[in-house]
């Protein structure tokens, strides 16, 4: 039987999970694997030569998020989607209070900066691939994103 971890290690796991609003985590050590989601809630799954073991981690208070816009099927497949390049936060403007960089309806120029997504502490600009406007804003301030998530819509 594989030797299973302490609970502080996997709470301190969990804890990095909710502090960089990532949604997995995976981490291995001398043949043991540890991987700790966010999918609601939290789960932890042990692996090692052994066959695997699932412990539950204490579930994150949920916090009330905004609905985003639907995802319509042909988001998707928009040759003018903006997709994310990465897994983070997405925030629509510079900072707290101020002003989003684009809503719907605004002009932007190949390069503007059109939001922000936040990934293990660091901001990273996200550009408009193109100049066009802005049809649709499918992300919501503050929404964990996923890699080649559709963002927004840039015509």
């Amino acid at each position: 039987m594989a030797k299973l971890p302490d609970s502080k290690t996997i709470r301190e796991l969990a804890d990095l999970l909710n502090d960089t609003d990532l949604t997995e985590i995976e981490v291995e050590n001398a043949g043991m694997r540890i991987r700790v989601t966010r999918q609601g809630e939290q789960t932890v799954n042990v692996a090692s030569a052994a066959p695997a073991q699932s412990i539950a981690a204490p579930a994150a208070p949920a916090a009330e998020a905004p609905a985003a816009p639907a995802i319509e099927a042909s988001d998707s497949d928009n040759p003018n989607a903006l997709k994310s390049p990465m897994v983070g936060t997405a925030y629509l403007a510079a900072e707290p209070g101020a002003a989003d960089f684009v809503s719907v309806g605004s002009k932007v120029e190949k390069g503007a900066t059109v939001l922000i997504i936040e990934a293990m502490k660091t901001m990273n600009s996200v550009a408009a691939p193109k100049s066009g406007t802005v049809t649709k804003i499918i992300v919501t301030n503050e929404q964990p994103v996923e890699f080649d998530e559709v963002l927004m819509v840039i015509e």
